[in-house]
């Protein structure tokens, strides 16, 4: 035992003591920060205390200006305030009071704060205003966000850019703002003063939920909008149709549902989307300006169909209904006659009818039972069918040589790239999905517990580091947009679901929004790491892989 220090007394040696061990405390925390660089690894960091600062938003912006002073932080007088403006702003009054009043929504839940919406769009508080004197590379979804003590002031051109600042807004709030329950530990909601200025790279940026293999319901899929919402995607690729299900009503082809929709993967029920279903989904994409792109996968992957119309299938190639497997490339409808265009038209009119977004998506990979001139054929038909119910049609990769202007690259086999090139030529355009790189159903790891290997694993710096316009010789230009695939062939929960997307969507959400030269792994992981605290707030499930360096639980 140390020797007591002469002429002090016992009270004053336990003080001592006591401030002996909180300089070591604090020594061995600095020692531990200068170890432990953001750009190094992996290593857990705090959660920042007070405002979250402009560097830590994504997808990063294209210009971020940090203010000075307090900030702004959210109190019961705080109002969200739209504005008057011209007449042609004005006709979009409601439309931008709808963005105000989600807006509120999602601030009250965890604040407990009033947060009354009113007019006009001047004075203290949050404010959304349309500004058509805002510059025109601006576009339909860039936006000016400036913060101070003063208040926030939103400003866009249009509706769908003052969202995607509303999005910028929650992220510069704490984490904690994304809770569905009321927050009652004494938090400031306060932001950091700043201006903000911000615009997409690509005008396409999507995700793909495959809802044939397992069927999600229509609750689950607007839970999948609202992640994509987050990370400012525009696009919902909605996978209807495949061998294990068909999951769309189409009033003139009855048995597709009565009989198709009765299983998935494993044999468990299934499912479909009525009418009315499939609408809402619409209507909510819409609310978040998201534009849905329904699939019906034509001529391949379609023993669903096959199964209720056994006449559509000429070849001998469906299995025994219900298909509960995962192996692909054995069905195939008639490549000619009239009773399958007839099939196929009664299913893009319904479709097209119902869909009021521009696409229709005709899938057409994996035909392997079709001879090449049949194939090219039948997809150049199938598009006529949609070009004439007013819609562009879509299609995977192989579908190049059947004339399809929006073409989605995922399969890197010898060829491809030249026949995807050659289409370009001819003015097609491109949303880029490699399959080693955003197929989200990859696992991580080989030993990953969900997903499949057959394109590899995908790291979240794999989904991150590559480049949409350079990974193939394409026509510059012709590259549009990125998609995000989600296949389902292991996945049949929510929770899955969000374990594969979370971190790996914000990772390409980044690669369609921000610009080219602000692509970098180093700050881009420091930025993710700190989103696991909003979807930890969120309740959203999510892997923690240890390249990133996420925050101290």
């Amino acid at each position: 035992m140390p020797r007591p220090i002469a002429g002090l007394s016992a009270r004053t040696r336990v003080l001592l003591t006591i401030l002996c061990v909180l300089a070591l405390t604090a020594a061995s925390l600095g020692l531990q920060r200068l170890l432990a660089s953001p750009h190094d690894s992996t290593a857990a960091r705090p959660v920042p205390a007070g405002p979250r600062t402009a560097d830590r938003i994504v997808p990063v912006p294209l210009s971020v200006t940090p203010g000075s002073g307090p900030g702004y932080r959210l109190t019961d007088r705080t109002v969200i305030r739209t504005a008057p403006g011209t007449e042609a702003v004005e006709r979009q009054a409601g439309e931008v009071r709808g963005i105000a009043e989600r807006l509120a929504e999602a601030l009250r839940r965890p604040t407990g704060l009033p947060l009354p919406v009113e007019g006009p769009a001047d004075g203290g508080g949050i404010a959304l205003a349309l500004d058509p004197a805002l510059p025109a590379a601006t576009g339909d979804e860039g936006y000016r966000l400036t913060a101070d003590a003063d208040g926030v002031r939103i400003t866009a051109r249009s509706p769908e850019g003052l969202f995607r600042g509303t999005q910028t807004l929650r992220q510069l709030l704490p984490p904690r703002i994304e809770s569905p329950t009321q927050v009652a530990d004494g938090t400031e909601w306060t932001l950091a003063p700043v201006t903000v200025e911000d615009r997409p790279r690509y005008a396409y940026r999507g995700a793909m939920l495959d809802v044939a293999r397992h069927f999600f319901t229509p609750a689950e899929v607007k839970g999948f909008i609202d992640r994509l919402a987050l990370y400012k995607l525009n696009r919902l690729h909605l996978h209807l149709t495949d061998d294990q299900g068909w999951r769309i009503e189409v009033p003139a082809r009855p048995a597709l549902t009565a009989v198709g929709a009765t299983s998935e993967v494993g044999g468990t029920p299934g499912g479909y989307y009525t009418a009315a279903d499939y609408q809402e989904i619409v209507r909510y994409a819409q609310e978040r300006y998201l534009t849905v792109v329904p699939e019906i996968d034509l001529p391949g992957h379609s023993n669903a169909a096959l199964a209720a119309y056994p006449e559509l299938d000429c070849t001998g190639s469906a299995r025994p209904w219900p298909y509960t497997g995962i192996e692909v490339g054995f069905s195939t409808l008639c490549p000619t006659g009239d009773a399958v265009f007839s099939f196929t038209r009664d299913v893009v009119d319904e479709l097209a009818r119902l869909t009021p977004g521009p696409y229709l998506h005709l899938g057409g990979d994996e035909a392997k039972r079709m001879a090449p001139a049949e194939y090219a054929e039948f997809v150049r038909r199938v598009g006529e069918q949609v070009r004439a119910a007013g819609k562009t049609p879509a299609g995977w990769n192989q579908t190049a040589p059947g004339g399809i202007g929006l073409l989605q690259f995922w399969d890197g086999r010898a060829g491809r790239d030249t026949e995807l090139r050659e289409a370009t030529e001819r003015g097609a355009e491109v949303i880029m999905s490699p399959s080693g790189r955003s197929y989200l159903d990859m696992k991580y790891e080989s030993t990953y517990p969900l997903g499949l290997v057959w394109a590899g694993t995908i790291e979240v710096r794999t989904a991150y580091d590559w480049d949409p316009d350079t990974l193939l010789p394409l026509r510059a230009g012709s590259v549009v947009g990125v998609e995000a695939p989600l296949w389902t062939e292991t996945l049949d929960t929510p929770g899955e679901l969000d374990l594969m997307l979370l971190p790996r969507l914000p990772a390409l959400a980044e690669l369609g929004w921000s610009p080219r030269d602000s692509h970098d792994w180093g700050r881009f992981k420091v930025r993710l790491a700190e989103e696991g605290a909003r979807w930890e707030a969120a309740g959203y499930a999510y892997e923690r892989r240890p390249e990133v360096p996420w925050p101290a639980r």
